[in-house]
């Protein structure tokens, strides 16, 4: 059962939280906070006056710099205390430059759209780039239809780079390498290198069959600060998974290779039917055989070759046991590994806990995970479970920009338009944004903020980026309509 809320840490933090909210979502202070928003010849106005807030030698020029400097200032101080955070701490936190970035993005998002539940960007945190259509394994799952081609229509390295660009000005903060796979791509290290040294947190998820202990070091040396490597079950499950004999051996050395070289490391695994019953086995295994510090179950979504195995997918009633098993070990201490999902549902799930962290699947590491403990309320808004829309937006291998990796929904092109500006005018995001108005329980769900259910299950079951996410316990009618429709197919 949920634990009980004990003491007044919350709620303070709560009282601090609205008294920012008020302050930051009235119109006048809005319109302070966009004084301080724009660009200059140095770089965006935001990241300046941060830079002035930490001790940097910056010049003012002018009422919008003296202007927004006041207000900023006053968002920090006041803003640090809702999450627990002291004004040293966040003085620290400030000087590193993926933070700052991170805080501009918030900060204008707040100008531009007001303070929200859960919060708009102004642009993507994440974003997610198939690098390459190109795979040497043949995934049942797989949401690109990867092959063993490259598309002739694929972003050449130097492309690739001023996409980079695009985004560093957009104030996107991370950059997740996909694919197929990304180590395909010959250019793959150098790209990786210039988005580190353009100031992004830089993440890779491979197959790990390419992940020899030379390869491990070039990514490290590269900046490659997160690897996520694909383990579907034990060797039976993840060969047969993975359509390619052999491919458990190497993801297994792979997930060493990164763990030998001290990269943060995280093991991703599909669940379906296939390795439902597994799981338990599978955590112990990563944690005590293969070193991992981090373990992520990927919701199943049908969508492109993945609907092949639709009927693999989980119940809701499956779904549910397995987050609450999740959520059990993340706040078992005994437990070293990350256990964390990327079902909209375990924010849910974290909030029924009150005394434990709230989770933010690919955000949330160890640290955050402490600094998250028994703030559930606070931040869970904030995050709102499905990013999609909000904090994460997806680019395909020829520069399309997408909500999501298993939404195929194409919102617009790199080569033709900013993120920023596809990211803002796209009627489909805004759609998407808009949870009031999501079919079934997802749209009156006490939980909406907190989770919003998973876009693409929505789009994927319905065609429908507004539509009940049919994984959810509460949304167990359109599960059970479902599964008629089936039976009726097969009939």
């Amino acid at each position: 059962m949920p634990e009980e809320t004990e003491g007044n840490e919350e709620y303070d933090a709560e009282m601090v939280a609205k008294a920012v909210e008020n302050w930051l979502g009235n119109p006048i202070s809005r319109s302070f906070l966009r004084m301080a928003c724009g660009d200059t010849a140095e770089g965006p106005r935001l990241e300046k006056l941060l830079r002035k807030y930490i001790g940097d030698n910056i010049n003012f020029h002018g009422i919008r710099d003296r202007v927004g400097y006041r207000v900023v200032k006053m968002a920090i101080d006041k803003g640090s205390g809702s999450f627990g955070v002291t004004k040293n701490q966040m003085g620290d936190a400030l000087k590193d430059p993926i933070f700052r970035r991170a805080l501009v993005n918030v900060l204008e998002g707040i100008a531009k759209y007001g303070v929200q539940r859960p919060q708009i960007s102004i642009a993507p945190f994440l974003v997610v780039w198939n690098f390459t259509h190109c795979c040497n394994l043949r995934c049942q799952h797989c949401y690109e239809n990867s092959d063993g081609t490259f598309l002739p229509d694929e972003l050449t390295t130097e492309e690739a780079k001023k996409a980079i660009d695009d985004f560093a000005r957009a104030g996107v903060a991370a950059i997740a390498f996909s694919g197929g796979e990304p180590l395909m791509r010959k250019d793959f290290f150098e790209v990786a290198s210039y988005a580190k040294k353009k100031d992004f947190y830089v993440t890779v998820a491979t197959n790990g069959t390419l992940v020899t202990p030379e390869i491990a070091k070039r990514m490290k040396d590269a900046g490659v600060g997160y690897v996520e490597i694909s383990l579907d079950g034990f060797e039976k499950e993840h060969d047969k998974l993975r359509r390619v004999p052999g491919a458990w051996k190497k993801a297994c050395e792979g997930i060493k290779n990164c763990v030998a070289v001290g990269m943060d490391t995280c093991a991703a695994t599909t669940v379906t039917k296939y390795n439902l019953k597994i799981i338990p086995k599978l955590v112990d295994f990563i944690e005590k055989k293969l070193g991992a510090n981090r373990m992520i179950a990927f919701n199943f979504v049908p969508t492109r070759r993945g609907k092949e195995m639709a009927k693999q997918d989980l119940t809701p009633q499956e779904r549910e046991d397995l987050l609450k098993f999740l959520y059990s070990k993340l706040m078992d201490k005994e437990c070293k590994l990350q256990t964390l999902c990327t079902a909209p549902q375990y924010a849910r799930i974290s909030a029924e806990y009150a005394s434990g962290p709230a989770v933010a699947t690919h955000f949330t590491n160890q640290a955050a995970i402490e600094a998250l403990q028994g703030k559930t309320k606070t931040l869970g808004e904030f995050i709102g479970g499905c990013g999609a829309a909000r904090l994460y937006g997806a680019m395909e291998p020829n520069g399309d920009i997408f909500p999501c990796v298993f939404i195929p929904i194409k919102l617009g092109n790199i080569r033709e338009k900013s993120i920023k500006e596809i990211w803002n005018k796209s009627d489909v995001l805004k759609k998407i944004r808009k949870r009031e108005e999501f079919k079934g329980h997802c749209g009156v769900c006490d939980y909406r903020h907190v989770c919003g259910g998973c876009r693409a299950r929505a789009y994927g079951y319905f065609g429908d980026v507004q539509g009940p996410d049919p994984g959810c316990k509460l949304n167990q009618e359109y599960w059970e309509k479902i599964k008629r429709e089936k039976e009726d197919e097969n009939q």
